[in-house]
Parts: structure tokens; sequence; C-alpha cells
């Protein structure tokens, strides 16, 4: 489908190399803040205290965070799940107190200040008799009820970003494996070089703004690459089809036909992603600000990765009809003779 079709190829590689110099730039002050800077990890990384809470009610978050700034937290992780009513909390490790201490004054805090007092309650899950600590008001309400306290050791923290780290390796080199059958390894090295970019820059931006990274930005960050991905095999593939159909093309005018043919379904592949992804940043609240931040500046840098640096490098590695098409043979002078 198609809203418009552009009857003139736009000369797209007659400005890939001041494009490719704006690129490299930005990312080299990606790398720069990453040094420099560092990323701000989440306590799934860090490790820290995890806590559930629920509430009678829709919990209001600015006021939980509020409460543990008080208490000494300076950067508390407050997010609904589930619904509104269902509350987590992610505390980072505190030098001074133990995970338990933790858990207990946060709790207390917050107990106090929804006007209640906590209690020990016996409640039935699953056929069985589970003891909770609950918040109530003097009247013998019950204001919060703890569900969950779970410790996150410094152990577990570097065992996850390592897990992260392999499962990104894995997909750079299964990207690579699958474009290098699918098409020709310089279209392999193109397209992962273009991705690498997306997602340091990615990365640069969590470093320089000191953005929370966590398990949910990791995912984003895989999705982009995966997203770009395929962005770049789309114009690949109509690279491959221009390159059958016009022979008489030059390399560059293939190119610039190949993505001018495809501007009308980027625009609408790209723009209907983003009506998503913004409706969560805009209104997903704080659990899913940073992963559709990642995912917004992902898709912007992943059309732009894709045409003018996956598209150009492919071009100067020397991509020629010959890597794509197979020349057919020319048939024996012998063959049809009568003996």
């Amino acid at each position: 489908m198609e809203f418009f079709k552009i009857k003139r190829d736009i000369p797209f590689m007659r400005h890939a190399l001041i494009f490719n110099v704006i690129s490299a730039l930005t990312f080299v002050a990606a790398i720069f803040f990453l040094v420099t800077k560092g990323l701000h990890f989440s306590v799934e990384f860090t490790g820290g205290t995890v806590m559930e809470l629920r509430y009678p009610h829709a919990a209001d978050q600015e006021k939980i965070r509020a409460t543990l700034r008080s208490i000494g937290h300076e950067a508390p992780e407050v997010a609904s799940f589930g619904t509104a009513q269902d509350i987590i909390l992610r505390l980072p490790p505190v030098k001074t107190a133990a995970g338990a201490t933790v858990s207990s004054e946060a709790f207390n805090a917050i107990c106090a200040s929804e006007g209640g007092a906590p209690k020990q309650v016996t409640v039935m899950e699953k056929g069985q008799q589970v003891a909770r600590t609950s918040c109530a008001n003097p009247a013998g309400a019950e204001l919060v009820t703890l569900q969950r306290v779970d410790f996150v050791g410094p152990q577990v923290g570097d065992e996850l970003a390592t897990d992260g780290l392999n499962a990104l390796i894995m997909v750079i080199v299964g990207v690579v494996a699958y474009l290098a059958i699918r098409f020709e390894w310089k279209f392999a090295v193109a397209a992962i070089l273009a991705n690498l970019h997306d997602v340091v820059i990615i990365l640069g931006f969590f470093a320089f703004f000191q953005w929370e990274f966590s398990l949910t930005v990791l995912a984003a960050v895989l999705a982009v690459l995966g997203y770009s991905v395929n962005e770049s095999v789309v114009i690949f593939d109509r690279i491959r089809e221009t390159f059958r159909k016009q022979r008489k093309m030059t390399v560059t005018e293939v190119i610039d036909h190949a993505i001018t043919s495809t501007i009308s379904r980027t625009i609408i592949t790209h723009a209907s992603t983003q009506m998503m992804v913004l409706s969560m940043l805009l209104f997903g609240g704080p659990s899913l600000h940073h992963f559709a931040m990642a995912l917004t500046i992902g898709i912007c840098f992943g059309i732009y990765s894709s045409v003018f640096v996956a598209a150009a490098i492919a071009m100067w590695l020397g991509v020629k009809r010959e890597d794509l098409i197979k020349p057919v043979k020319e048939k024996d002078e012998t063959d049809g003779a009568v003996v």
C-alpha cells in the first residue's frame, strides 16, 4: 500500500558522506558519555530491595516517592503493575542497613503517611494461611498490604548484566549470519554496523541524561536492534530487485531508486509504530517511560541509519549486481546440434 509515489528518484547517496560524518560524530559523542558518565543502572543490575504493595484504591505514586525520599532514598523506583492498586517498589541498596531493615523502614514510613499503623495479618492464599504485614487505620480498615519482599544481591545484578550482554552478542551474531545467507556479506557488515550505531546512540542518551537503565530498557534496545534490521532488509531486498530489473543503472542509481521506492512504506510503518510508542511515553506512566523513550530514539535513528548508514556502507564496500544475482551461463554451442 502506498499513500504517494515519487516519480523521480531522490539522490540520497550524493549526500551520504556528509550524513555519515554526522553519524560518526554522534557515535563518538555517545561513547564519550558512556565512558565518562556511565549508565545509571536500576536495582536489577545493582542489587537492592524489591517490594510489592497492594492498596484498596488507586495508589498515589508521587506521594509514595516523596515519602521514600524523606527517609533517605534518593532515587526510589515506584511503578504500578497489573492494576493501579498494585505497586512495585525498587529501592537501591543502603550500605548502612540490611535488606530487611530497609523494607521495614520503607513500609513503616508509607504506612505512617497514610495515617495508619503496621500490623500482622493472616490471609488465605491457595488454600494455605499466609502471614503478611498490613497497614490499618485506627478504625481497623486496611490501607496498604505488603505482598512480597525480595532482596537482589550485587551478584545477581552482575549475572543479569552478563546475561544481557550475552543476549546482545547472540542477536548480533544471528543477524550477521541471517543477512550473509539471505543477501551477501557486504550487506551483513553494513547492516550490523548501522544497527550497532543505533544501539550505542540510545545508550549514549541514557548516559548523558542519566536516565535509569533497567531490564525493560534492555528489552527495548534489543527490540530496536531487530526493528532496524527489518528496515535494512526491506531496503536491501529492494536493491536486489532493482538490480534484476534495471540492468543499465549504476550502483548509486540502484540504491537511490530502492530507497525512494520504499519511502511510502517507511512512513506508514514508522508513523504507525511511533504513534503506539508515543502513547506509552505520554500515558504509560513512570513504569513505561524509559522503555518508550528508548524505542522512540531507536525508531528515529533506525530510519536514519537504514537509509544513510547501512546503504552507504554497502555502497562503499563495493556491492555490485554480481554479488546478488548469479550470472546466467551461456549455453554450450553444441547444445541442440544434430549429430
